[in-house]
């Protein structure tokens, strides 16, 4: 039925066109708008299903389902999308996370119609980013969802947003100007024709002091998204203010962007020089980790205490691309997954409970589990996940992490004890932290009394938005093969690389 439409170009494109259609929606209070936006991410995550269950086969080294269009002729700048196991999995990721956030933004009764518009503008870029196999291509999509994102933050959410915002956009702004010097480079390195096609650049080989320099401007644009220790900054202040159907969006989807470009580029294109900083990678992971455990410990901020766990978990993410070995790569793509639908449901819930108590500040809370006892229920299992316990999926990704870098060749046997006794620490302390968050919440009598109007529990709504988070959570952690056999191909041919050039 789809065989003479361009798929992926459809995928990309279908949500920000269904965007301008917005506008011109009766003007029915919020109610239409507030069902439209979900049933075109509905209808988004249904057509990229359907065409990735009819079309791809992962069984092969290679890129599937390319589709190409000239558009600058005269510097080989060409609409170029392609997708792998890799960016298959993230593709899935990105309408899993942005589906749930558009039913979360339900409350929002201010300027609705541009909120959703943003939203949708910012699902087409993060797939396109996903989807791109040519480096400008890329550039121009990490761009794109920069200005929605800015918006979302500069006019919903707390009081210091504009602050926030600013922050953001200047972290990302600055490293977006290594990412696109680093880009132009590589394409036009050479005495041949310049290409931005990624399948060519895989090719090319580079004088290493160049190797590195590049290396070096990648991976500042993304440590900065990811975030990398002491690049991380930005992240709590524009968690803290953001609106949270935008912090879902955040760390269930933006952060990510980051993890995929250190393995589409930095390890595809630059794996020599990825050889010479692996070690560095992971020593910053390992430092993330110890270091965002007791500085989320010391917030009283509900919402900025999880964006610090977010960037303790994250510091998983370097060290498996750092460890340079399959599991530890399997368990850094594993950790992206695991930390996007937990990361975005303890937003949605930090955000549910503020409704209804009007307080992000944990010495104002407390004793909420007996007048809300769902919200108390998905508070701690997603607070478990989050721990990593057994079942979920946050203990299979950290445990192929720790089967990664204990594997790895690379590295003396003292580096590897000491940065497993670091990881082991941070999983100690996060247990500390987010117990600690539940007991401060949930215990004790401080708005235990029933008669507060604003203490009513969960409704269908935030159920059914929770419930379809929590099932792939449960899934994966006790299957990982189910997403496993997605990313295989690609992670063994990063392998391979690395062992020919060994």
């Amino acid at each position: 039925m789809m065989s003479n439409v361009p798929r992926l170009t459809t995928i990309v494109l279908f949500p920000i066109l269904a965007s301008f259609l917005l506008p011109i929606l009766p003007r029915d209070g919020n109610r239409i708008i507030r069902r439209y936006t979900p049933g075109i991410c509905t209808s988004e995550f249904s057509l990229i299903t359907y065409i990735f269950h009819c079309h791809l086969q992962f069984d092969s080294r290679s890129i599937q389902l390319i589709e190409t269009f000239n558009w600058i002729d005269s510097i080989q700048f060409h609409w170029r999308l392609g997708i792998d196991g890799l960016s298959t999995i993230l593709i899935l990721l990105t309408g899993f996370i942005t589906t749930p956030a558009t039913l979360a933004a339900w409350p929002i009764t201010r300027n609705t119609r541009l909120f959703h518009f943003l939203m949708l503008v910012t699902y087409s870029g993060q797939i396109g980013l996903f989807a791109s196999r040519d480096i400008l291509l890329f550039f121009f999509m990490w761009e794109l969802e920069l200005i929605p994102v800015y918006l979302l933050l500069c006019l919903w959410g707390g009081k210091r947003r504009p602050y926030s915002a600013t922050k953001f956009v200047s972290y990302t702004a600055g490293g977006s100007i290594f990412l696109l010097v680093a880009a132009l480079t590589t394409s036009f390195y050479g005495n041949g024709v310049p290409s931005f096609d990624i399948q060519v650049l895989m090719s090319k080989s580079y004088p290493i002091s160049l190797e590195i320099a590049l290396y070096l401007g990648f991976l500042i644009a993304y440590a900065v998204k990811l975030p990398v220790f002491p690049l991380h900054t930005w992240l709590p202040d524009t968690h803290g203010e953001a609106h949270y159907s935008t912090c879902m969006l955040l760390a269930g989807v933006l952060s990510k962007m980051g993890g995929y470009g250190l393995i589409r580029i930095n390890l595809e294109l630059l794996i020599h020089a990825h050889f010479s900083f692996g070690s560095w990678l992971i020593l910053l992971g390992a430092i993330q980790i110890v270091y965002a455990s007791p500085a989320s410990m010391s917030q009283r901020n509900l919402k900025r205490r999880i964006a610090y766990s977010s960037v303790s978990h994250m510091g998983f993410v370097a060290i498996g691309i750092g460890s340079l070995t399959d599991a530890g790569i399997n368990g850094a793509i594993s950790q992206m997954i695991s930390h996007g639908l937990i990361g975005a449901a303890l937003f949605f819930l930090a955000g549910t409970c503020y409704d209804r108590t009007h307080t992000l500040l944990l010495d104002e809370l407390g004793g909420i589990a007996t007048p809300m006892p769902k919200l108390f229920t998905m508070f701690s299992a997603f607070s478990l996940a989050s721990l990593a316990l057994p079942g979920m999926s946050g203990f299979a990704s950290e445990l192929l992490v720790f089967l990664g870098i204990v594997t790895s060749e690379q590295y003396s046997f003292l580096f590897k004890v000491e940065i497993t006794v670091l990881e082991a620490t941070g999983t100690v302390l996060a247990s500390i932290y987010l117990l600690s968050m539940l007991r401060r919440m949930f215990y004790g009598y401080r708005l235990s009394n029933e008669s507060n109007p604003y203490l009513i529990d969960f409704g269908p709504r935030e159920v059914f938005t929770l419930t379809c988070l929590f099932l792939p959570i449960l899934g994966i952690g006790s299957y990982p093969n189910l997403i496993l056999p997605l990313r295989n191909s690609e992670v063994s041919s990063i392998m391979l690389s690395y062992l020919n050039m060994k």
